[in-house]
C-alpha cells in the first residue's frame, strides 16, 4: 500500500476565508505540533483532548499552535472538510467575521465564523444548508484563528 503524502494549505493573510484564501505549501521541515482532539464543524461537541501529535510545515507554526480534526460539514465553503486537519494559532479574541475556535459555555468546541452584534454572538456556518447559533458574549470562548490546513489526498475535493 502506497503511503498517502497529506497536501498542507497554508492560510493567506488578509484575506477572509473562502476557497481562494489558501496556498498549496510544499512541506519541507517538519515540526511536531499536538492534536488536541475533535472540532466540531457542525452541532458543538464536548472537548476531547488527545494526547497525539501531528508533523506539520514548520512555516505553518507560530508561538502558540495546536490541530484539531474537523467533524462535520458546516464550513466546506471555507474549504475546511469533514476528516481535515485544521491547524490553530492560540488566540483569546477574534476579529469580527474570522474563523475560530469557539467554546461554549465551557463546554463543547466548534468552528464557525464569529460575528460580534448588539445582542451578542453570531456563530455562522460557512454552508448555507446550516443556520447560524446566537449566544450572548459571556457563553463564548475564543480558543484560537485558522492558520492552515492539512488533508489526507484520499478524500476528493
Amino acid at each position: 500500500m502506497s503511503h498517502v503524502t497529506p497536501h498542507y494549505l497554508q492560510r493567506l493573510p488578509n484575506l477572509p476565508l473562502s476557497d481562494a484564501a489558501w496556498e498549496e505549501i510544499d512541506a519541507t521541515d517538519f515540526v511536531e505540533i499536538p492534536l488536541l482532539g475533535v472540532v466540531a464543524a457542525g452541532l458543538p461537541m464536548e472537548a476531547c483532548p488527545d494526547n497525539e501529535a501531528i508533523h506539520v510545515p514548520s512555516r505553518m507554526v507560530r508561538r502558540n499552535t495546536y490541530a484539531l480534526r474537523v467533524r462535520g460539514d458546516s464550513m466546506i465553503d471555507s474549504n475546511i472538510f469533514d476528516g481535515d486537519i485544521i491547524i490553530i494559532e492560540r488566540f483569546e479574541s477574534a476579529e469580527n467575521g474570522e474563523t475560530a475556535v469557539v467554546q461554549i459555555n465551557n463546554q463543547e468546541v466548534t468552528l464557525k465564523r464569529l460575528y460580534i452584534e448588539k445582542s451578542g454572538v453570531r456563530l455562522q456556518p460557512a454552508n448555507d444548508d446550516m443556520p447560524p447559533i446566537y449566544l450572548k458574549n459571556d457563553d463564548v470562548q475564543v480558543l484560537g484563528l485558522v492558520m492552515g490546513v492539512m488533508r489526507h489526498a484520499t478524500t476528493s475535493h
